[in-house]
């Protein structure tokens, strides 16, 4: 069913609920990827019984009203308005939530956060540069220090869906994503939030896939320390586990892996 949440600066956001049972689940999505990619994945949990909320941040999928490079945003704003508003929205408590890459390192941002009985984030790191290996870095530096930056000022929006990162960006969320990895701490170091990020004290299961580029291990333990007061375990995968040649930063949410991820990760949620 389609719902319209309202943030607390009164933006309208697209969102989708699914199922009707007594446990919720939210998902917050990867950097300019649109809920509907979540869609499937939304529907097994409903088949198992939660409530699940899938939502779009502003700027990006059915959140996209007009033209990107005029939406005034920043990447906090995706955290501290849209997913607070999609939070809330949920009349569940406690919430269970599943974060894809930022809505993984978004968690200590969310308001309330002893309303959160578990979180269960895939492909979420610290997207600080020096957390990738040497050929990583070779990449990571010059895009958040030059590349992003004077792409996004000079076309007046970073253009995501031509080089593989999901939709479009606007140009502040651009910006501000690109400084938060020039910071060694992150965003809990860009933004000064370390004792909101303490708060959170619910047990928290990160999946750190092999073959993931944008979230190499290194960084996604990072992302943990960021987290110091949760029950953090990383649970790593390898795609020759599974049978299959890749999974990537994306995979995860690909039907085909209803009966292995998707089976442990429900019933790791189910558990909480």
């Amino acid at each position: 069913m389609e719902v319209t949440l309202t943030a607390a600066d009164g933006y309208a956001l697209g969102a989708t609920l699914y199922g009707s049972g007594s446990r919720a689940v939210l998902v917050m999505s990867a950097t300019g990827v649109p809920q509907s990619y979540y869609a499937k994945f939304a529907g097994y949990l409903a088949e198992r019984g939660f409530t699940v909320l899938t939502f779009d941040y502003r700027g990006i999928g059915r959140s996209l009203a007009g033209k990107v490079s005029q939406v005034v945003a920043r990447m906090r704003d995706w955290a501290l308005l849209d997913a607070a508003a999609a939070f809330r929205f949920l009349p569940q408590s406690p919430v269970l939530i599943v974060g894809h890459s930022f809505g993984g390192q978004a968690l200590g941002l969310l308001p309330e956060p002893e309303r959160i009985a578990a979180a269960l984030v895939v492909g979420s790191q610290s997207g600080y540069w020096r957390h990738w290996p040497p050929l990583g870095q070779a990449w990571m530096w010059p895009v958040t220090h030059v590349g992003m930056p004077a792409v996004t000022k000079l076309l007046g929006y970073f253009p995501g869906s031509r080089l593989g990162f999901g939709e479009d960006l606007p140009p502040g969320v651009a910006i501000e994503w690109a400084s938060w990895c020039r910071n060694p701490r992150y965003l809990v170091g860009a933004l000064g939030v370390d004792a909101a990020y303490a708060r959170l004290r619910a047990p928290l299961r990160a999946y750190a896939i092999s073959d993931d580029r944008f979230a190499p291990l290194r960084a996604v333990d990072a992302l943990g320390a960021l987290y110091p007061n949760s029950r953090w375990e990383t649970r790593k995968v390898a795609p020759r586990e599974l049978g299959v040649k890749s999974i990537g930063h994306f995979g995860f949410f690909r039907e085909r892996f209803r009966d292995s991820l998707w089976r442990e990760s429900a019933d790791w949620l189910e558990r909480r």
